[in-house]
C-alpha cells in the first residue's frame, strides 16, 4: 500500500524522535508482551511447576520471529488481540504452546509491558531535558551579565539580564526533571496478579503456597529489573498511574509553552532570535520574513499535551470496581502521544537553545528608550549627596521626564531625559550618564545565575555525564 494514501501521526512524520517512536511502535509492544510470557514462564519452572527448560527456550528463540499478519487474522477470528498473539506466539514455538500464559490474564502482559514502556520513554524525556537544561545553562553563564529590560505585566519593569531570564527558564525545566525522576523512582511492576488481583489462579497453581506466588512474582519483576512491585491491583494497575505520569509530561508542556512564548515575544522585538538556517524561509508570500517556527511548533505540541491530564484523570475514574474495558481505546492513544509530542518538544526545544541568537545593540536600544525614568532616583539621590535640595531636584526631574515622555509618546522621538538632566546646571556636579549605567540596576542578576549553575546545573550535569550531547536536529 502506498504510504501517502492514508493518515499518519505528524507527531511520528514530522516531531518525535526514531527513539520515542520506536518505544510504541508495535514491534517493540508485542516483544516485550512475548518476554513478559518467556519470563513467567521460566518463573513457573523455577518454582517447580511441570514446565520444560526446552519449553523456555523454545519461546526465547521465537521471541523476535513475530507474524503480525498471522496475529491480525486471529484477532479478526477472536475479536481478542492478547489471544491473537497468544497463538501466534504458540505457532512458532508449538512444544510450548501448552503451557504459554499459564495462569496469567492479558493484563499480564499488557499492563506490565504498557509499564515497562513508559519506564523506557521517561527515561528519554529525562536525557532530553538533561540536555536542555545544560544548553540553557551555557546560555546563561555567556549572557549572565547582559542588562536587558525586565517586564512585569507585559510593561517595563526594573533591569535584569538576559542570563538571570535564562536561568528562570531553566529552574522550570529543572523541576520538570525532579518530577520526572520521581515517577521513575515510584514506578512499579503491575506483577503476576491473576484475573481480578487476587492471585487466586497462582495459588491454585502451587497448592496454596502463598510464598511460591510471591516468590513468582518477585522473580518475573526482577527478569525486567523493577524493585517495587504495586502491592495490590484489580485486573489492571490503577489507571491514576497513567494520569500521574501524563501530568508530570504535562509539566514539561507548561515549562515549553512559557519559554517559547517569551522567545516568540523577544522574536517580535528583535532582542533574540531562535536559530534560522541560511536557506529557511519564513514566509511564502513575504520574502523577509524570519518567523519563529520552530517555538511555534513546540507552543504548539504544548497546549495538544496539556490537554492530555484531564482525560487521563477521567479515564481512572470512571473504572468500575476491578476494571472495565472502555480504558483500552483511551489509553492507547494518550499514552504514547503524550510521550511523543513531549519528546518533539523537547528536541525543538534543545535546538533552539543551543541555537539562540542574540542582538545586545538592539537589547540596549529598548533598555535605552525606557531606563532614564528608572534610574531617576538614583540620580536624584547622587544631586543630594553632591549639595543639592531635595525637593528642588525632585520638582526639576519631575518637569523633564514628563518633556521627555511627552516628546516620546507625540512625536515618537528617542527618551532624551538623561540629556536634559545632564544640560540643567542643578545636576552639574554628578556624572548623569555614569549614574545611569544599565549595569548600576542589574542586582545581583549575575552573581544568581552563578549560584544557580553551581549549585544546581553542576550536579545535574555530574550526575547525568552520559546522557549530555544528544542530537538537537530536526528532521523538518
Amino acid at each position: 500500500m502506498d504510504r501517502y494514501e492514508n493518515y499518519q501521526s505528524p507527531l511520528v512524520a514530522r516531531n518525535a524522535s526514531a527513539a520515542m517512536c520506536r518505544l510504541f511502535g508495535p514491534r517493540k509492544r508485542i516483544r516485550t508482551w512475548r518476554q513478559l510470557w518467556v519470563a513467567l514462564a521460566d518463573a513457573q519452572r523455577r518454582q517447580g511447576l511441570a514446565i520444560s527448560k526446552r519449553q523456555v527456550d523454545s519461546l526465547r528463540r521465537a521471541i523476535d520471529d513475530i507474524d503480525f499478519r498471522a496475529a491480525a487474522a486471529y484477532e479478526r477470528k477472536m475479536r481478542h488481540d492478547v489471544m491473537a498473539h497468544v497463538h501466534a506466539f504458540g505457532d512458532r514455538a508449538p512444544q510450548a504452546r501448552g503451557i504459554l500464559h499459564l495462569g496469567a490474564t492479558s493484563a499480564y502482559v499488557t499492563d506490565n509491558a504498557d509499564l515497562i514502556i513508559m519506564r523506557d520513554a521517561l527515561r528519554l524525556i529525562r536525557d532530553w531535558l538533561v540536555n536542555v537544561i545544560d544548553a540553557l545553562a551555557r546560555f546563561a553563564k555567556e549572557h549572565r551579565a547582559l542588562p536587558t529590560l525586565g517586564l512585569t505585566h507585559g510593561q517595563p519593569a526594573q533591569v535584569t539580564t538576559v542570563g538571570k531570564r535564562a536561568v528562570l527558564w531553566c529552574y522550570d525545566f529543572v523541576r520538570d526533571l525532579e518530577e520526572i525522576e520521581t515517577r521513575l523512582d515510584r514506578l512499579s511492576f503491575r506483577g503476576v496478579k491473576g484475573a481480578t488481583g487476587t492471585q487466586a489462579t497462582f495459588l491454585d497453581l502451587f497448592d496454596g503456597d502463598h510464598d511460591k506466588v510471591l516468590a513468582l512474582e518477585a522473580d518475573v519483576a526482577g527478569q525486567f529489573a523493577f524493585k517495587r512491585i504495586e502491592p495490590v491491583t484489580g485486573q489492571t494497575y490503577s489507571r491514576k498511574v497513567d494520569a500521574q505520569i501524563i501530568g508530570a509530561l504535562a509539566g514539561v508542556a507548561s515549562s515549553v509553552h512559557k519559554m517559547c512564548n517569551d522567545l516568540r515575544l523577544l522574536a517580535a522585538t528583535k532582542e533574540i532570535e531562535e536559530p534560522f538556517e541560511r536557506s529557511q524561509v519564513g514566509s511564502s508570500a513575504m520574502a523577509y520574513k524570519r518567523n519563529p517556527m520552530r517555538c511555534e511548533r513546540a507552543t504548539a505540541l504544548a497546549r495538544f499535551v496539556l490537554a492530555l491530564p484531564s482525560s487521563a484523570l477521567q479515564t481512572h475514574a470512571e473504572q468500575w470496581f476491578e476494571r472495565t474495558l472502555d480504558d483500552s481505546a483511551i489509553r492507547r492513544l494518550t499514552i504514547p502521544e503524550s510521550f511523543l509530542a513531549t519528546d518533539g518538544m523537547l528536541r525543538i526545544m534543545l535546538n533552539v537553545a543551543r541555537g539562540l541568537v542574540v542582538y545586545p545593540k538592539v537589547i540596549a536600544q529598548r533598555l535605552d528608550a525606557e531606563l532614564p525614568f528608572m534610574t531617576t532616583e538614583a540620580i536624584l539621590m547622587a544631586g543630594v549627596q553632591a549639595g543639592g535640595d531635595r525637593q528642588k531636584l525632585h520638582e526639576k526631574i519631575r518637569r523633564h521626564s514628563q518633556a521627555a515622555a511627552r516628546r516620546v509618546k507625540e512625536d515618537g522621538a528617542p527618551n532624551d531625559l538623561l540629556d536634559r538632566l545632564t544640560n540643567d546646571s542643578a545636576f552639574a556636579k554628578i556624572d548623569i550618564r555614569r549614574t545611569a549605567s544599565a549595569k548600576r540596576f542589574i542586582g545581583r542578576s549575575p552573581q544568581q545565575v552563578d549560584a544557580f549553575l553551581k549549585d544546581i546545573v553542576t550536579p545535574l550535569r555530574r550526575r547525568y555525564r552520559s546522557s549530555l550531547g544528544m542530537d538537537a536536529e530536526l528532521s523538518v
